[in-house]
């Protein structure tokens, strides 16, 4: 290594390229002169860093101590390395060349000067160019985009975390940044297994649904609708039964929303919501109405339902039904223009909230949303999981204390839910009311109990809100002009066709064409994606080439198999989504 020789021409590059962590560096604006004073050759003639103390970082170890083990011992194709701390490149550097091309390298520096010290001692710019290389800003939005750019390679090889050790002798934001980085890769691995396995059936369910929706309704109608209401949302956590009284004796003033999950708790609780939501695509959400003593219990509440429920669930509720679009599927690129595409989070509460706060509700105020248990019941009677007998295991589960120190327990889901509701706060002018019985604490959110509520006026809205809210809501419940489509079905045929014959040929001299096979392969890939009503029904084929193009070394055989058994679902997609989406259910002359 040679002292700052590249610094000059790295920096050049970054800048010129538009690279995030060229403009992180602008900000930061490290001074270069803590650089030359801190680098230097120890005694054992390498380039160094002097800490703090005066002690260099490789000074009682030299640099194969803690990278020797960073290479692979498997060279996958596509996998890929994150890396937490640089240090002055001697770990990044070992991995970069002992690694195959498409081994993809992510590099998260929490201090300015070393990333400076690192981008000065070597010529980092081919690795930037081919794609292989990339440094992102130490910060938790830039990690999290730039580690889903790794989706092929959790999905179909291998991505390795490593923690540079060496730094972590300069200060405790190593381990901190190390944990969030490690977080992430968690949070996206489980992402994607969620999508590879639901995707496909969310999406199925929202072109099943699709004829509904446009006879059902648009919330887009609904902006503005709900200023001055007072929103109650009724959770299905065991404090729910606790809080009955007071809610049923303050029914005329509040507006009661809930999932349609706790429509038979509060069936059982003499309590009758305004509105109820459901969002689960699973077919388990038939319970909820099956556990309804009578059905016609939900005859006259209004139902937001999500696109992607399963329809025979939709179908089957007997009261009026509104669609609800959220992001991740068509809705997302195809009506964001025309409709509201809401971010619905994982949790039901969580809609209810976002829904509600983006119509325009000023206070809320949450009942029953414990986000956690004590004992063995996590929900309250009359919820479907309330028949299950819980025994806290701490591999899943999470053991805290609540206000009155008493154990309670919780999971990452429930969790998750709180984080997002408290995010919703603060970026929120409403005010967040919590009937406390005894739960996790939501941020942000003042707590209440029932002696607060005798009057009832936390619960009552503004002038004739409620009333208003109630008339629009009905006016939504309305067909929408419907949206017109051109079927695109035997285009695709047509191109997928051509390409497979294209690769057929070229496939009978392998060897010779490897190439081109990749590039074509490349291009398919790119054309499954253009199109935007498509892309979210043919993720999974999507990934599929991506895996073909990624991580296969050589092409042959076993390849064109693959590759015509991706052809075959892409056809028979496109030829679902074509008569989904037709007018009428067929597609006129």
């Amino acid at each position: 290594m040679e002292i700052n020789k590249y610094l000059a021409d790295n920096l050049a590059y970054l800048a010129e390229t538009g690279d995030p962590v060229g403009r992180w560096l602008a900000e930061e604006n490290p001074d270069p002169a803590i650089v030359h004073e801190r680098l230097h050759r120890n005694a054992s003639g390498i380039v160094d860093w002097r800490m703090d103390d005066g002690v260099g970082l490789f000074e009682k170890l030299p640099p194969p101590f803690f990278y020797r083990d960073w290479r692979p011992k498997e060279q996958l194709e596509g996998a890929g390395t994150i890396i937490v701390g640089v240090g002055i490149g001697y770990g990044l550097n070992h991995v970069l060349t002992g690694t195959p091309d498409s081994h993809k390298v992510l590099v998260a520096e929490p201090r300015p000067e070393m990333l400076l010290a690192c981008l000065g001692q070597t010529d980092y710019r081919p690795y930037l160019r081919h794609g292989k290389l990339r440094f992102v800003p130490p910060r938790a939005a830039d990690i999290e985009l730039a580690i889903q750019n790794f989706d092929v390679s959790f999905l179909f090889s291998r991505v390795w975390l490593r923690n540079d050790l060496a730094c972590q002798q300069i200060g405790p934001e190593y381990p901190r940044l190390g944990a969030l980085v490690k977080a992430k890769m968690e949070s996206l691995s489980v992402e994607l297994t969620t999508l590879r396995h639901k995707q496909e059936v969310m999406v199925g369910n929202e072109l099943r649904n699709y004829s509904r929706a446009m006879d059902e309704g648009s919330l887009a109608r609904m902006a503005g609708m709900a200023k001055g209401l007072t929103a109650v949302l009724l959770g299905a956590g065991p404090s729910l039964a606790e809080f009955a009284p007071v809610l049923r004796e303050h029914r005329d003033k509040g507006f009661y929303a809930a999932a349609l999950q706790t429509l038979p708790a509060l069936e059982r609780l003499g309590i009758k919501p305004d509105l109820c939501l459901a969002i689960d695509f699973n077919d388990n959400m038939m319970q909820s109405l099956d556990n309804l003593r009578d059905l016609s219990f939900a005859a006259d509440i209004p139902f937001v339902y999500s696109t992607k429920m399963d329809p025979a669930v939709v179908a089957r509720y007997p009261g009026p039904r509104i669609p609800l679009w959220t992001q991740g599927g068509i809705g997302t690129y195809v009506l964001k223009d025309q409709e509201l595409v809401l971010d619905a989070g994982g949790n039901v509460s969580v809609t209810l909230e976002r829904l509600l706060g983006w119509a325009g509700a000023e206070r809320f105020v949450f009942v029953g949303c414990d986000l956690s248990w004590q004992g063995e019941r996590t929900h309250v009677d009359g919820h479907h999981n309330a028949v299950w007998v819980h025994t806290y295991n701490p591999r899943d589960d999470v053991k805290l204390k609540n206000l009155h120190g008493q154990t309670i327990y919780t999971h990452m889901g429930f969790l998750a839910a709180k984080r997002d509701i408290e995010k919703d706060i603060n970026a929120s002018s409403a005010g967040f009311f919590n009937l406390y019985g005894g739960g996790v604490v939501i941020d942000g959110a003042v707590n209440v109990g029932p002696t607060d509520l005798a009057s009832g006026d936390l619960f009552a809205s503004r002038g004739a809100a409620k009333d208003v809210f109630l008339e629009a809501l009905a006016r939504a419940a309305s067909p929408r002009s419907r949206p017109i489509f051109s079927p695109k079905a035997e285009a695709w045929a047509t191109s997928l066709k051509n390409a497979s014959r294209r690769l057929e040929k070229l496939m009978r001299k392998a060897d010779k064409h490897q190439r081109e096979i990749k590039d074509l392969l490349s291009q398919i890939q790119f054309f499954t994606r253009h199109d935007p009503l498509y892309m979210p029904y043919l993720y999974n084929e999507i990934m599929d080439l991506a895996g073909l193009v990624q991580t296969k070394k050589r092409y042959g055989v076993k390849e064109l198999t693959a590759f015509k058994a991706i052809r075959g679902r892409i056809l028979e997609k496109t030829r679902e989504i074509d008569a989904c989406l037709a007018p009428s259910g067929s597609w006129a002359a």
